[in-house]
């Protein structure tokens, strides 16, 4: 039976905007190897419109967004939304009975599957299918954007913590 992770960068105040949020090398590599060793990942329509940057090469981009566009690319994703009629290469459409489609991939994947976007995780906290927080706190505060927990979490113990390059921390938490 697979996890399911809701992992995002976030400021120190709390907030998701990856339009301001600064990516150094040893964060960037992180998140390769995220998308290229999990077994799918769960997207929001937002977070996926945001991510589809990724489908085509661009000839400015660098050895490493390669790799990353790469990893994007091959990962099984599962677009959860209602507005959406189609999705890209290697994507599923999730539009009906959200809960009984990703309580399938739970159980028919093993490994982790990724939640981005935190209107998503939102509401698969809500039906209970969220088994880990991963929150990477970056060292800038926002004071904009989407909070990373759009509710209240259920009650959480912290399992672990990491240092990636000089300044971005994870802290892991499990439903308590």
């Amino acid at each position: 039976m697979a996890k399911l992770i809701f992992r995002m960068n976030l400021s120190l105040d709390g907030y998701v905007d990856h339009q301001d949020m600064p990516s150094g090398p040893a964060i960037f590599r992180h998140w390769t190897e995220q998308v290229r060793d999990v077994a799918g990942g769960v997207y929001g329509r937002g977070m996926y419109e945001v991510m589809r940057y990724w489908d085509e090469d661009r000839p400015e981009w660098s050895a490493e967004q390669q790799e990353f566009a790469a990893a994007w690319r091959n990962q099984p994703k599962w677009v959860v939304s209602r507005s959406l009629t189609s999705v890209g290469t290697n994507a599923t459409l999730v539009a009906d009975d959200v809960g009984a489609g990703i309580r399938g991939l739970k159980s028919g994947l093993v490994g982790e599957i990724s939640v981005s976007g935190p209107g998503l995780a939102r509401s698969l906290t809500e039906l209970g299918l969220v088994d880990e927080y991963q929150l990477y706190f970056q060292p800038v505060v926002l004071r904009h954007g989407k909070p990373f927990f759009a509710i209240p979490p259920p009650p959480l113990r912290l399992v672990a913590s990491d240092l990636f390059g000089d300044d971005v921390v994870r802290l892991t938490y499990v439903p308590a």
